[in-house]
């Protein structure tokens, strides 16, 4: 055998095998020559050689370079998390995700020089990654049967229980119901596919379903705590099979796949709970992307305490709600958590003794009690035209789902201040500035100041998974960029997002942040005199109010979210 001092001209894995005297000089430089020129890893080649066995490779490997080395076959190939990772990547790089655990991949290789592959994974997934050992003819084995099982997925779905079975029904236009359950393809696997997409979106928590075709791919992926993330490649050529599914259930023109469509349905997963789905689909380039927003009636009856409102701010809220006239705004972006608050009012004020009506686009959730109107423009039917009706069925309270113009901002006004509560949304960024789009829409000042009781601005941050949350050192300078004060870090602990088996890389759930500004008599005059957002702010500081940074650092020093996820929301 060579010596080591004779393999100049080798490195790596190659060098150790030289040094272990398991291969000459000769060999090796040999092997790894023809490597480089088939443009293979170096340890495939050396396997498929046969010069030295897998297990040999192996154990070489993981002495030179520290990785620890396991057995592949111990390991169920059932729960290996595939998905996680796109197919190519795994074929390309020959890797195989083997676990999670909280923000870290575990990653099977068998040339643990690889680092372009981890680096690729690591950029797709968002994950860190780690790689492990394993030896190449398994690997190899492994990585087969995990691309074999992804390709029969859906027919493999013929043996789930129950998957065939959920009870469907769907609202037509005239408000009847119909059973869907025989109804379109029948198609068994494609109909346990969709289910099966239905009721793991509902198990993790998520508030919508993404369904999209690619030139090349077709995806799955949820929201879950306000951020997408992939959890199934179905194959592409089935891709009109599950939309026409989808468009069945939802009662859309499966024939129609030029112009964009809405619907509903409703899924019964028992006795006394069942989750509406709000279907809208739009034509793209290669096919019908599909967006499903999960409606559970459950949300709306959670309770004002559960939504993250601090105590002062819940006073405030339901001094304003029940009040017996006026207006309750709560503004935000799309997502921000809007429609939850007002529907968790409405639901504290419903009771025998009220009517209650509200015009929707679309309804979201329907309450047992309350008057709710779907808005129709085609028919005519605007939020202005429906706020006129109520004003003719003697209400009591009245949510709009959004204020748009000008001729729905006057009603709305003229019916708070004729003695009716009035609840409605702006898409504005903070409660100053839904004063000055109202004033920007042309009503009068003198009006917003008599007819707004509150304003309640918000945003829906991550919160931390109370199982593995850990403190984290900040630097000073940070923090205080961020917005605490030098009094406020003497004895502060901040919290940083860990992850582990119960949570999503390290969060659980959202945490309302919340700017709560009641119409004061200062603020009343400086719109009044005609003043602007900045002047309306720093009253509405001078009175005490947070404003959304303020809240959000609050929940930072009860060590309910991360210093990231409030710089995430808050754009300020």
């Amino acid at each position: 055998m060579a010596t080591p001092n004779t393999a100049s001209n080798l490195s790596g894995l190659a060098l150790r095998l030289v040094r272990d005297q398991l291969l000459s000089t000769a060999d090796a430089e040999q092997l790894q020559s023809e490597a480089q020129k088939k443009k293979v890893p170096f340890v495939s080649y050396l396997v498929e050689s046969k010069k030295l066995d897998s297990l040999t490779v192996a154990q070489a490997a993981s002495n030179e370079f520290g990785v620890p080395l396991v057995e592949i076959d111990a390991i169920d190939p059932d729960v290996l998390p595939t998905k996680l990772v796109a197919e190519k990547i795994i074929e390309r790089h020959h890797v195989l995700p083997l676990y999670k655990r909280g923000t870290r991949l575990f990653v099977a290789v068998a040339d643990p020089t690889n680092l372009q592959a981890l680096d690729e994974i690591k950029f797709n997934t968002g994950l860190s990654t780690e790689p492990i050992l394993v030896e190449e003819d398994k690997l190899t084995k492994a990585i087969q049967q995990a691309m074999d099982a992804q390709d029969t997925t859906l027919s493999d779905l013929a043996g789930d229980d129950g998957l065939e079975d959920l009870d469907f029904a769907t609202e037509d236009e005239d408000g009847g119901k119909g059973e869907t359950g025989e109804d379109g393809i029948n198609d068994t696997p494609i109909v346990k596919f969709v289910n099966k997409v239905l009721i793991d979106a509902i198990n993790r928590g998520a508030s919508d379903i993404h369904i999209e075709p690619y030139e090349k791919s077709y995806r799955v992926r949820y929201r879950q705590d306000g951020i997408l993330q992939e959890v199934a490649n179905p194959p592409l050529a089935l891709a009109h099979r599950i939309a026409a599914r989808v468009k069945i259930l939802s009662r859309l023109d499966i024939a129609e796949r030029r112009i964009p469509q809405d619907g509903r349905m409703k899924m019964r997963i028992s006795k006394n709970r069942a989750i509406d789905f709000r279907v809208s689909t739009l034509p793209t380039l290669f096919g019908e992307k599909i967006v499903m927003r999960i409606l559970d009636p459950s949300s709306a009856t959670l309770g004002v305490d559960k939504l993250g409102f601090e105590p002062e701010q819940k006073e405030q809220l339901l001094k304003a709600a029940h009040s017996p006239y006026g207006m309750l705004l709560v503004t935000g972006p799309t997502g921000s958590g809007k429609t939850v608050t007002l529907y968790t009012c409405v639901n504290i004020l419903n009771s025998p003794e009220r009517n209650i009506s509200t015009a929707e686009d679309p309804v979201e959730i329907n309450l047992a009690g309350i008057n709710q109107v779907n808005v129709n423009d085609k028919a005519g039917l605007d939020f202005a035209a429906a706020l006129r009706s109520f004003l003719r069925q003697d209400p009591d309270i009245i949510l709009v789902g959004e204020i748009r113009d000008l001729e729905t901002a006057s009603i709305a006004i003229k019916a708070a201040q004729t003695g009716h509560m009035v609840l409605s949304t702006l898409h504005t960024n903070s409660a100053p500035a839904t004063l000055s789009r109202l004033v920007n829409m042309g009503v009068p000042p003198f009006n917003i100041a008599s007819a707004v009781n509150l304003i309640v601005a918000q945003r829906l941050a991550r919160r931390l998974c109370e199982s593995c949350k850990k403190p984290i050192e900040i630097p000073e300078h940070s923090l205080l960029k961020a917005g605490f004060k030098k009094e406020d870090l003497k004895g502060l602990v901040v919290y940083g997002a860990i992850g582990c088996n119960s949570c999503n890389n390290g969060y659980k759930g959202r945490v309302g942040i919340y700017e709560v500004m009641p119409m004061s008599e200062e603020i009343g005059k400086i719109i009044m005199r005609g003043g602007n957002e900045v002047e309306i702010r720093e009253q509405m500081l001078k009175e005490g109010v947070s404003d959304l940074r303020a809240s959000g650092l609050k929940k930072i020093r009860d060590g309910v979210t991360t210093l990231e996820e409030i710089d995430r929301v808050i754009n300020s």
